[in-house]
């Protein structure tokens, strides 16, 4: 189990993990249910040649899929062999007509199909077994805080895939990401109802991603994306709280009218980025 950050801030929570995620990470790593699926993994991986095969192995194929966050596909089966078939030179072929860039990173690192067809891979290879089981614990990690946080979750998720971003296409195919920007640069979440091109033109206009690359950059970004985040949060807590308080009130029969000044507590994540 990871430390609760329940009730914390999202900055004393992220500072908290700074602080502890490596004795988090070992203490995790030794816990039967995560110690176990891990030895299964690396006892039968090396084993399997082909989609067919990793999915007919329920343990194994579910610790591939959690390494990965796809841990709500797992009983798709059928369509995650089909996954692991696709040819990726293929613009037709299953894996890339989806957008969720997790089915495209699965694929790769498994590498059962290449543009030269059908391939066996050598799941033997140590270094890589070490890369799935690193994915899996860190991705267990980060679900972890994200359902006690969202904000620490999504910000988690950003310093964990940011390295890989090159394009703002890279952003769009990732939910995550995309609504960390939007947030961020101040812009509206309905620009995602937009055509892509057109999202990818907004993103350029906002930000320079060649600054992806400054961690003085990064840290500005995440320190936005919080402060706006937990603001827009608070505001929606306070209103529930006084819709709640109205309607206890109203049930009781002890109803007074209150006149709330919502100017006073309610922020935009525009007005806060400028």
């Amino acid at each position: 189990m990871v430390l609760s950050i329940t009730g914390l801030s999202s900055n004393l929570a992220l500072n908290l993990i700074d602080a502890t995620k490596d004795r988090q990470l070992e203490t995790m790593q030794k816990e039967p249910v995560h110690a176990r699926a891990e030895s299964v993994f690396r006892e039968r991986i090396g084993a399997i040649t082909t989609p067919e095969e990793l999915v007919q192995d329920f343990e194994v194929y579910s610790f591939v899929m959690r390494a990965f966050d796809l841990e709500d596909q797992i009983f798709g089966k059928g369509m995650m062999r089909k996954i692991l078939e696709s040819d990726p030179d293929d613009d037709t072929s299953l894996v890339n007509r989806l957008t969720d860039s997790r089915f495209t990173e699965l694929h790769e690192a498994m590498g059962f199909t290449t543009g030269a067809g059908p391939q066996v891979p050598d799941f033997t290879d140590e270094a890589w077994v070490q890369d799935i089981v690193d994915r899996y614990y860190q991705t267990a990690f980060i679900n972890a805080n994200d359902a006690e946080n969202e904000t620490v979750g999504t910000v988690l998720h950003f310093r964990d895939t940011v390295a890989e971003i090159s394009t703002w296409y890279d952003v769009l195919k990732d939910t995550d990401l995309t609504q960390f920007f939007q947030v961020a640069l101040g812009l509206p979440s309905e620009m995602s109802g937009l055509d892509v091109d057109k999202q990818f033109e907004i993103l350029a206009e906002k930000f320079d991603i060649a600054k992806l690359s400054d961690p003085a950059e990064l840290k500005k970004l995440e320190s936005r994306y919080v402060a706006i985040s937990d603001a827009l949060n608070q505001t929606a807590s306070v209103n529930n709280a006084a819709l709640s308080i109205l309607q206890n009130a109203a049930t009781s029969g002890q109803f007074v009218p209150v006149t709330i000044d919502i100017s006073a507590i309610s922020y935009s994540s525009a007005s806060l980025y400028r």
